[in-house]
This record gives structure tokens, sequence and C-alpha cells, in this order.
């Protein structure tokens, strides 16, 4: 590991009402060029956690810092500029707007590269330019979580936040979300990914960290987390173990 982290939280507490924290001193290293994985049951604090990696809520105490720079509490546009990007759970498009429209609104702060940039992601993203001129509200959950995560590339992020991408996806879409997930990784971008399909989070992840109740349960590769018998029984079931 590098001795500065691309991104860092650092005991980081938040939470939505006054006095009840959600978050209860997190950490969280993410590496250049690396993908995180965020795991744990309901209520665990994964999405709370990566809004306020976002900016979304407010941090009560703890620290986030992108590339050693403290970012504590920076607005989620500021955060943009700086880097980073974030595709939500729901809502992650404008339905009433068309595929080239939403990638604009994606590019809003450098409208002046958004030629170049709408070609680099419709290479990434083939789909992009078939339903160019189709209202998003009009395309499958799949297609939408592909536009979403264009849109996000649009301002070429360090790093990308994801909350629950296969999230009502069916099994083939999850399987093409998690395929596109790797491709924009080895495209350049680092990643911390939220996910309930830990399994598969955990697979495609080089490192991951298991919520429970706002704090670090465990943490490890990807690949250890899979096969330790203490995240098997507790996190990852039957299905995990007879695997």
């Amino acid at each position: 590991m590098s001795p500065q982290p691309l991104l860092a939280a650092e005991a980081v507490v938040a939470g939505y009402l006054p006095e009840v924290n959600i978050v209860n001193g997190c950490d969280l290293r993410l590496e250049p060029d690396e993908i995180v994985g965020i795991i744990g049951p309901n209520g665990a604090g994964k999405s709370t956690l990566i809004k306020t990696l976002f900016g979304l809520l407010p941090i009560r105490s703890g620290a986030i810092r992108l590339e050693g720079a403290d970012i504590t509490n920076v607005p989620a546009h500021r955060l943009v500029s700086l880097g980073i990007g974030y595709v939500p759970q729901t809502r992650n498009v404008f339905p009433s707007l068309t595929v080239e429209e939403n990638l604009q609104m994606g590019l809003y702060q450098r409208p002046k590269r958004m030629s170049q940039r709408m070609r680099e992601v419709a290479a990434l993203f083939p789909l992009l330019a078939r339903r160019r001129t189709q209202r998003a509200g009009a395309l499958s959950g799949g297609e939408r979580q592909v536009v979403a995560m264009a849109r996000a590339l649009m301002m070429e992020p360090k790093v990308l936040l994801l909350d629950e991408p296969s999230a009502g996806l069916s099994p083939i879409a999850q399987d093409d979300a998690f395929d596109r997930i790797q491709a924009i990784n080895e495209a350049g971008v680092a990643m911390v990914m939220v996910e309930q399909n830990a399994r598969r989070c955990l697979e495609i992840a080089h490192r991951g960290y298991v919520l429970d109740q706002g704090r670090n349960a465990y943490t490890g590769s990807g690949r250890d987390l899979l096969a330790d018998p203490a995240v098997i029984e507790l996190y990852l079931g039957t299905l995990a173990r007879a695997r």
C-alpha cells in the first residue's frame, strides 16, 4: 500500500437525526486503481457511509481525506470538481430527459469538453449511442444503471462511489453491472462499492470492509473475506459456505 491513500475515512461518525449515529467511527482506505467493497447486514450503515463520503451527510467527528487533503464536510458539488463521482441506488437518472441530456448534466461544470467526453464514455458503453435520443425513464433498470454510471464518469473522476449498483436488477443485468464495474476500474477509476450481493461484491473487490452496527467488523482482501469462516457464517450464509 502507498503511504498516502487516494481516499481515506478516519473514525467517521455520522447520522440523519440529531444525537442518533448510524456510522460509529468507520475507517476506510482506497488505493489508486482499487475496488473496495462494503458489505454487511441491513441497517449496518453502508449507504450512510457512502453518502457521508460524498458530502450528502455532515460528519459529526472524524475526517475524510482525498490524496491527503482534508475534504471533511466539503459539499457534494465541490467534491465532483475535485474528482469524486457518485451513483445513487435509486432515482439515479433524470427520467424525462434523453440519455444524451442525462450525460450532459454530468458535465455541466465543463461544457466545452462535452463532445470529447461523450465519445470516450460511449466507447466504454456502446448502449449509450444506441439509446442516445431515448428518454431515460423508458429504459430498463440495467440500462438506467448504465446511464447513471456514464453520467458520473463524464467529469473523469478519480474515485467513483457506487451505492447498491445491482439493486433491483435481474440476475443477467446484475452480471452485466459487475462486468461494467470491473471495466471502469480497469480504465483507471478507483471505486468504493456498497453492495447487498456480498459474495459477488467480494469476488471483484481488491479489498473489503464488513460493517455491523456502523462499525468496521472485518476487513481484508476480497478473497480473504470470502474464505473467512466468521464472515461466511455471519454475513454470507450457507450458499457461500457450500461453495
